[in-house]
């Protein structure tokens, strides 16, 4: 310590590896990307210092290897949020929210793009066509989002399965990006969960439709019998 305290290189390098450790420290309790982007960046720039002055070179290598690597994932993750607020002021969660993020398909009449019971790794929108929903009997026409409400649900599992009842252009993004989308920005967190939530609106309506048809069938068939006695 007192060799250290005499010479400012190994000051600098004791204090260099200090403040490292306590980014790395610090960066277990930071849950969003870009801090702990920045907070990597600082202990690659601690280590680096350190294993130059101390000298480690082993110490030294990884750090600077892994320094340009952290700064390469800042700037994506950058990128991909000034994406998002580009086009927030849209205020609605459609192809002007993710068409930037998504790849297209052509799918042929009666290609299946998941089965009931899938594990959801994928969120898709129709561009052009008509996706049929077996189990239903429903359609989805262009424009509209699908697929979202099993990176939700606790099984990650497709509750029904999606068909093209023709040829159809399918756009889709993986379940990476839309997590990265949702943690990244909160309009889009809300958006999501707006769509779920609408979702389960819908079909809640739809459930209670249905109950009022059939109690309304019930209702003419006990008056029917009632005039026949």
């Amino acid at each position: 310590m007192q060799a250290a305290l005499e010479s400012p290189s190994e000051l600098f390098a004791i204090l260099s590896v200090v403040v490292a450790a306590a980014f790395v420290l610090v960066s277990s309790f930071v849950k969003t990307m870009i801090p702990l982007r920045w907070l990597a960046i600082g202990s690659n720039v601690g280590f680096v210092a350190y294993g130059a002055l101390h000298p480690s070179y082993p110490m030294l290598l990884l750090h600077a290897t892994l320094l340009p690597l952290n700064f390469f994932r800042l700037a994506e993750m950058k990128r991909l949020t000034r994406r998002v607020e580009a086009v927030r002021a849209e205020g609605e969660l459609s192809s002007v929210w993710l068409r930037p993020y998504m790849r297209a398909a052509k799918m042929r009449k009666g290609a299946v793009l998941f089965h009931q019971g899938d594990i959801g790794d994928r969120l898709y929108m129709l561009a052009d066509g008509r996706i049929e929903l077996v189990e239903t009997g429903g359609s989805l026409a262009p424009g509209q989002i699908f697929g979202e409400i099993a990176f939700f649900s606790p099984d990650r599992r497709r509750r029904l399965t999606a068909r093209c009842a023709e040829p159809c252009t399918v756009l889709s993004i993986d379940e990476s990006t839309v997590k990265q989308l949702y943690y990244q920005n909160p309009a889009f967190g809300f958006k999501m969960i707006e769509l779920v939530a609408s979702r389960f609106a819908a079909d809640v309506d739809r459930v209670n439709a249905d109950l009022a048809k059939v109690r309304a069938e019930r209702d003419q068939l006990a008056a029917k019998l009632a005039e026949s006695d």
